[in-house]
């Protein structure tokens, strides 16, 4: 979803902060984006214009197991996904192993289930390979 498609004004930041994480193909956090940048803005912006983007449906934010938040588009389909807890690369899983426990949920205590997400976390082959020096020891 594009901003003008959430009706927020379009700013260079704004699609800046966009076209960073769509070049990167991945969540990345407010540090990563604002050490990417090519315009002008301070850290404190780069936090503002990320939840003002999630508020209005257009990035999904999501905390990972290191506690950090981390800043997305959308994904078009229902997806789960492995985050690497090193590099944060995502592998998307094509099932869903939920739909039976979401349809037991539903009956069991009458609540409309209007979605759920499910991560596991652990080391990709890349960085499995190559361990990190820094989080070893």
């Amino acid at each position: 979803m594009k901003t003008t498609q959430a009706k927020l004004k379009t700013t260079k930041k704004r699609e800046d902060i966009l076209r960073i994480l769509q070049e990167a193909g991945k969540p990345l956090s407010a540090e990563e984006i604002y050490e990417k940048r090519t315009v002008e803005m301070n850290i404190s912006t780069v936090y503002r214009a990320l939840h003002l983007l999630v508020d209005h449906g257009v990035l999904e934010k999501t905390v990972y197991q290191d506690g950090k938040a981390y800043f997305g588009i959308p994904r078009q389909k229902h997806s789960h996904h492995l985050i690497c807890t090193r590099c944060h690369a995502q592998v998307d899983i094509d099932i869903c192993p939920l739909k039976g426990l979401e349809q037991d949920l539903q009956k069991a205590t009458g609540f409309t289930i209007t979605g759920h997400s499910l991560e596991f976390s652990g080391i990709c082959p890349a960085c499995a390979g190559g361990e990190k020096t820094e989080e070893k020891e």
